[in-house]
């Protein structure tokens, strides 16, 4: 890998958990050598009606083989005839190539069968693209920092609370100081944590941000694209409904972080952008953001870090001038004053050593590509001659950067000059022109190339597996769709599909690279929640992350272990501890984003079809009913593009709270009240974050209490502020029994009403508050403590509670 793709330093090798303050390591089972599975390569997920379906075959054989394509019911559909290709430089493998691209019927268990194997199954059908469009997005919203993720929208098993908002054990990023003394704090909450750890990045940061607004533009400006599926209610996000795309929301939610990260006017480098802040040091896995005890520090500010947010302030400042024009007056004043700022400091360069607790993220080519970029959107924005004049003096004007290389974290001019191909400017149809030109030349480059693949994929070249080469296949295959879009050929639209190809598994290895996409997708990605391969309490990656991807330089202990002298499209392993190959990163699935979503454009009519909310789900049936827990069944909904989840919702009073969250037909509920009467009905939701009408709702009792009188000690602590207040509470089984599940009640003194609730669900009906016990924390030994808390305002006293019962017994 080069030296400026440094993402993490060596110390997060080390696989642990936090207990007592203490950092335990926690390895993962040891990985076995990647299994390369059936000879028959294929995209395990869809290949889309209408365009070209090949797959590859490793065989020795200096002959054709033939080959049969089978449907569901085991009957042939078609035949043939291999093509021989000899032995692909990338893999080290003697491959054949398949072509079956005469089928197009679409449905569903397709198997491809050649020299004695059969291929994983698979579809031919447009549907798994269109939901990458949605699922792949989603991730960013599951990456948000300094809010909770609520499980209305992700669901029960990725709810977690709001990370890094300054409730124990979070120091909290809402007042962080400097590394290096720089005289002030900063207020930096929000955004989104970059990668597998908990830091947030201004340089990657970006052309996140860049990316999914960019896809928004690109739908309104280029003929024949759609910008109904990136509309408002099209994501499963709090924002939705706000009569503001979806997309646009969500990016947002990483700009106002950007624009967090700038130098106070009055102070040294004021304008200029902090190039990150992260943990003082590193912490290990698995370890959920609200969980994380270290320090936080902002370093010091870069030139890049603030070309960066010129650039996507400038962005922002346009598409948000007509649907938001105070969001877009202030972002247009950040960009100005970013920029002025960077060409005063034009050499500020984040220091190499600077990798203790997050990523160094040094960028050794310099920072021309960044003028440059950040030109391109501040003359697109304001049309003003100054900005113009820097943009057609650069080196990389008219798309030279394009000589070079595509576009990436590190090596920007390919996105100015994609705004400028794109969005309505003033410069002449000759630059434009040739603007264009530059980028259909390398995609022809890059079509060249795949054509003496054995697995065809646009990274470039073998230099190009580096970390992340998952995210440089990613964006190359956004210049084929680009080049598609601005030349109608065809073989360009092929090209990216072929791309997806490679992500859904016809690679050396089979493998999936997006999650949850595919029979044999990536599970154990490097992430700080999503670990399930270290601690089974927690989820796998939800689907549509992507995974790094293979990486000659093998930068972990796991994988220079299991991969040494592997080829490059072979340094690839499914280990939560090989980071350098497996990690995810808010740049690659911003790639992916963008990727999927042209591709779903394309698949069809360019129009996506139309999305119904499920149906009702049928009345559900209660039954194993003790005092603490309930089982509930009912028929299953039906949707047009599949279901998603399930709510069941508690209905009291006339109001209605979510209690628990599944992804099945059945659902127990726990942390229930002893002798209570719950009336409860179930909602579904769809990949697009729809949900159904109610069913009929159904009223279970709960039997009797089984938590004795006085097995239970509360603590309660209040933080107020003003008409505010931060209430902190820990409850003590002082009992023998465990505790599976658990709700506590109390009443607020007049005047207190709950705002915001973490670590459990919390619900307020006049003063009684109940808090039921979060997915993860209500199982409670004998002698064990569990905490939660919440915001609140109050009218001027505020009293503590006096009394409290769990699960319907007091407690002292």
């Amino acid at each position: 890998m080069s030296p400026q793709l440094h993402r993490h330093a060596v110390a997060a090798a080390v696989a642990a958990i936090l207990v007592c303050g203490s950092l335990v390591a926690l390895r993962a089972p040891a990985s076995a050598a990647p299994d390369p599975g059936p000879i028959v390569k294929v995209n395990q997920v869809a290949y889309v009606p209408g365009l070209p379906k090949q797959a590859t075959v490793v065989s020795n054989s200096d002959a054709p083989i033939a080959w049969t394509l089978r449907n569901a019911a085991g009957s042939t559909v078609a035949s043939g005839q291999s093509t021989v290709r000899g032995t692909d430089s990338l893999s080290g493998d003697n491959v054949h190539t398949v072509d079956f691209s005469s089928y197009d019927t679409a449905g569903t268990g397709y198997v491809l069968s050649a020299a004695g194997a059969n291929s994983y199954p698979f579809d031919i059908s447009a549907d798994p693209v269109r939901r990458l469009r949605y699922d792949a997005l989603a991730f960013f919203y599951h990456q948000r920092s300094g809010t909770p993720i609520l499980s209305q929208h992700v669901g029960a098993q990725y709810a977690r609370p709001a990370g890094h908002v300054n409730v124990a054990p979070n120091q909290g990023d809402n007042n962080v100081a400097c590394r290096t003394s720089c005289g002030y704090n900063l207020d930096v909450r929000g955004g989104w944590y970059d990668a597998g750890d908990h830091g947030k990045y201004v340089v990657n940061g970006g052309i996140s941000a860049w990316q999914l607004i960019n896809q928004y533009e690109r739908a309104v400006n280029v003929a024949g694209a759609d910008p109904a599926p990136l509309g408002d209610s099209t994501l499963a996000i709090p924002e939705r409904g706000n009569s503001v795309p979806d997309i646009l929301d969500e990016a947002r939610w990483e700009v106002e972080f950007l624009l967090r990260m700038q130098v106070p006017d009055g102070r040294t480098f004021a304008g200029m952008a902090h190039h990150k802040i992260h943990d003082q040091n590193w912490t290990g896995l698995p370890l959920l953001p609200d969980a994380d005890p270290q320090p936080r520090l902002l370093s010091p500010p870069t030139t890049a870090a603030t070309l960066n947010l010129a650039a996507v302030a400038a962005q922002a400042a346009r598409v948000w001038r007509t649907i938001d024009p105070n969001f877009s007056a202030r972002a247009l004043a950040a960009a100005r004053k970013a920029y002025t700022a960077a060409k005063a400091n034009p050499n500020r360069l984040a220091d190499p050593n600077d990798g203790t607790g997050g990523g160094s993220y040094v960028d050794s080519n310099g920072v021309a590509d960044e003028f440059y970029w950040a030109a391109a959107e501040l003359y697109v924005t304001t049309g003003e001659s100054g900005y113009r004049t820097d943009l057609t003096a650069s080196s990389f004007f008219r798309g030279a950067g394009f000589n070079q290389r595509g576009h990436d974290w590190w090596w920007t001019p390919g996105l100015g000059d994609t705004t400028l191909a794109i969005v309505p400017n003033g410069l002449p149809t000759s630059d434009i022109s040739a603007t264009r030109s530059a980028i259909t030349g390398f995609a022809d480059r890059l079509l060249s190339a795949m054509s003496a693949q054995g697995y065809p994929a646009p990274a470039g070249s073998p230099a190009s597996y580096y970390w992340g080469s998952n995210g440089v296949t990613a964006n190359n295959a956004t210049i084929l769709a680009l080049a598609y879009d601005f030349t109608g050929q065809q073989r360009y639209r092929a090209g990216v599909y072929q791309a997806l190809d490679y992500f859904f598994g016809r690679n050396p290895y089979n493998q999936a690279y997006v999650t949850g996409y595919g029979e044999h997708a990536s599970r154990n990605v490097h992430h700080r929640f999503w670990a399930n391969q270290i601690d089974g309490s927690l989820p796998i990656a939800p689907p549509g992350a992507l995974a790094g991807g293979p990486n000659a330089g093998l930068e972990d202990p796991v994988a220079q272990e299991q991969l040494a002298g592997c080829r490059p499209q072979k340094c690839y392993l499914d280990d939560i501890n090989a980071w350098s190959v497996n990690e995810v990163a808010i740049n690659w699935n911003a790639a992916l984003a963008w990727l999927a979503n042209w591709a779903a454009e394309k698949a069809g009519s360019g129009s996506s079809p139309t999305d119904n909310p499920p149906t009702a789900p049928g009345t559900p049936t209660a039954s194993g009913v003790t005092a603490s827990t309930a089982s509930l069944t009912w028929t299953a909904s039906t949707d047009d593009r599949g279901v998603a989840g399930y709510d069941i919702v508690r209905i009291q009073s006339g109001a209605q709270a979510v209690v628990a969250t599944t992804t099945t037909a059945s659902a127990t509920l726990t942390g229930l009240t002893a002798d209570t009467d719950y009336t409860v009905a179930v909602r579904a939701r769809d990949t697009a974050g729809q949900t159904s009408a109610l069913s009929p709702a159904v009223t279970l009792r709960t039997a009797g209490g089984s938590t004795p009188s006085g097995s239970c000690a509360v603590t309660y602590s209040a933080n107020n502020w003003n008409n505010g207040f931060t209430a902190s509470i820990t409850v003590t089984n002082t009992g023998t029994t465990p505790w599976n599940g658990w709700t506590l009640r109390f009443d607020l003194p007049s005047g207190q009403t709950v705002t915001q609730a973490w670590s459990s669900t919390v619900t307020q009906s006049g003063a009684t508050v109940t808090a039921t016990n979060a997915g993860y924390n209500g199982d409670v030994a004998p002698g064990t403590s569990v905490g939660f808390g919440f915001n609140g305002n109050h009218n001027g006293t505020n009293t503590n509670p006096a009394t409290f019962t769990l699960n319907g017994n007091t407690c002292s």
